[in-house]
């Protein structure tokens, strides 16, 4: 009996180890072949149900704080906001399934706009802030864009100006009623701030909705469905143009509960949150977590700045914040970080781009932030499909992207054959599950390309899984340089270059060479103040190796190219 018991109390034991509620401490994969199971159910909530439900659980706690425009919303104004401007959408004439484009800078109308989409059931359409006129039109077009919401402008960035020079007839058209030859489905245009000919203001929209329009809105809520495409978000990989993916109020509602639980947020209550809301990160990670686990989000400034972030840390007593690799190493180097009150900032995540280990360290280390993790996804897949535990010891921290998310399934196969690769084996990292997008918007062939009949979606990225599920990146397939018949990854010189005392940030890319078919070229960013040679870079990086090595054989930086002539190659950059 006593022997029964122990076996049934080691089966549960396993059982749980399995589950990725919690850091794994058993390996148990044999192959690469990673499967996220939980304990916890998928979601059925819709992106508007969620806000809801966290603006009845949590009404007086701040939902959204903008520092630079001095906005302040609770979790019940924001709700409020929300119904209104939902209701406006469906007074001007926009219903279920339309196309609404959200085109500027991280403003509180960015959230906004977000969430009333979602309860009017208008698909959000995220419009980088930075395209001008030809990419606008082209993104406009794509997907067949009826109304549009932007500020008159933001720095350089003229919107209005821009979108007149693509739709001129909107200088005599009545607000609602615009006909452009160039974008046939675009009717309505929206400005947040100055009146302009043409267009609504935002006051107009927050007005429009009735009586008549909020019972609208509620009986609308009965209709919508979870998987119903409610965001498309352009990403255009590393050519060709802009490709619509197409995510549903499942993929990303989902997507933002279970990352949130895995970085604590059933308990972290304010983020600190620099990037984009027109990308995924900043949306999903941001907006969206922000309404199914109801914590605070604190926007430093409409466009990054470094310093911004801090102050936002210090004074608003942030608990955890978000950033791309090269928004930490600005942090990093604002010479007076030290003066600087982050104590009460304990996880940040790092994402968007490959993650040197070395800033990781550097991050952990100078600015205290100790529940550190990296989280690795595409915009396909909404966004993240593998994510670090907050108590990871500081080898995966800074060298891995983390395990495998919950009831999410990944692989890694041989770009050739399709077959799984050994354990610990570099190949394509493939992903399949709920966060898996419902397509390219408009476009079956690029959809089919990348989405296989199963349903496994192709990164185009080089990975490799260990025995407890933690995946290392090694690049893209099409980043690759090949040298000689010799395959180099870019990520791996770029991890190198970023421990040396003098470099602030490094990009390695591959130029054409008709002897070696490619060569590659290490663009260096120093840090203020500093000046380095080429020479200088590889005699650092031999020595630190080891001083009797032969820099031909051994220096990992034997691979790169030193090309004649001046070696400024901007006012930040220097090539080797």
């Amino acid at each position: 009996r006593g022997t029964h018991a122990r076996l049934q109390g080691l089966s549960v034991l396993l059982q749980l180890s399995l589950h990725v509620d919690s850091p794994p401490t058993i390996p148990t994969l044999t192959t690469s072949y990673a499967h996220g199971t939980s304990s916890k159910s998928l979601l059925f909530s819709t992106v508007g149900g969620s806000l809801q439900a966290s603006a009845e659980r949590f009404p007086d706690r701040e939902a959204v704080v903008f520092l630079q425009d001095g906005v302040r919303k609770t979790f019940s104004q924001l709700q409020q906001d929300v119904d209104q401007a939902a209701a406006g959408l469906l007074a001007l004439g926009l219903k279920r399934g339309d196309r609404l484009g959200m085109w500027g800078p991280n403003t509180y109308e960015w959230v906004l706009f977000q969430f009333a989409s979602a309860k009017a059931g208008i698909i959000l359409v995220s419009v980088n802030p930075a395209y001008q006129v030809q990419e606008l039109e082209f993104a406009l077009r794509k997907v067949g864009c009826n109304a549009i919401v932007c500020p008159t402008q933001f720095k350089t960035q003229k919107y209005c100006d821009m979108l007149r020079q693509i739709c001129p007839e909107m200088d005599t058209a009545i607000p609602g009623s615009v006909k452009s030859a160039r974008l046939p489905d675009l009717h309505t245009m929206i400005v947040t701030d100055s009146r302009q000919p043409g267009m609504y203001h935002l006051e107009d929209v927050m007005q429009a909705g009735s009586s008549q329009h909020m019972q609208q809105l509620e009986e609308l809520q009965k209709k919508l469905s979870f998987d119903d495409p409610i965001n498309i978000q352009f990403t255009s990989g590393t050519t060709g143009n802009p490709k619509g993916a197409t995510l549903s109020h499942h993929n990303i509602v989902n997507n933002a509960y279970f990352i949130g639980m895995r970085l604590g947020y059933d308990w972290r209550v304010r983020v600190c949150l620099p990037v984009p809301m027109y990308h995924c990160f900043g949306s999903v990670g941001g907006g969206i977590v922000m309404a199914t686990h109801g914590i605070t989000l604190v926007c430093p400034s409409t466009g990054y700045d470094g310093r911004a972030n801090l102050a936002a840390m210090e004074s608003e007593r942030c608990t955890f914040v978000y950033g791309t690799p090269t928004m930490y190493i600005d942090m990093l180097g604002q010479p007076d970080l030290a003066k600087f009150d982050l104590s009460s900032v304990e996880g940040g995540i790092m994402a968007g781009s490959p993650c040197p280990p070395e800033i990781v360290k550097k991050v952990i280390s100078t600015m205290g932030i100790k529940e550190f993790v990296i989280a690795y996804g595409t915009t396909e897949n909404s966004p993240v499909s593998f994510c670090g535990f907050p108590t990871d010891n500081l080898e995966r921290k800074s060298e891995t992207v983390g395990c495998i998310a919950s009831h999410i399934e990944a692989k890694v196969v041989d770009p050739g054959s399709g077959q799984l690769v050994p354990l610990g084996i570099s190949g394509e990292l493939m992903i399949r599950g709920y966060c898996v997008m419902l397509e390219y918007w408009g476009d079956v062939a690029k959809t089919d390309e990348c989405i296989a009949k199963d349903r496994w979606y192709k990164t185009g990225d080089i990975a490799s899984l260990d025995k407890y599920g933690f995946c290392r990146i090694e690049g893209r397939i099409k980043d690759m340089i090949i040298r000689g018949g010799e395959n180099i990854y870019p990520a791996e010189i770029e991890q190198f270059l970023h421990t040396h005392p003098k470099v602030q940030e490094a990009q390695v890319i591959g130029i054409k060479d008709e002897r070696m078919g490619e060569e590659v070229c290490a663009c260096l960013k120093l840090k203020a103040g500093q000046d380095c040679s080429a020479e200088d870079i590889k005699a650092y990086y031999c020595t630190f190796q080891d001083p009797t090595f032969d820099e031909n054989v051994h220096c990992p930086l034997h691979k790169l190219y030193v090309p004649r002539g001046p070696q400024s190659r901007s006012r930040h950059f220097k090539t080797i």
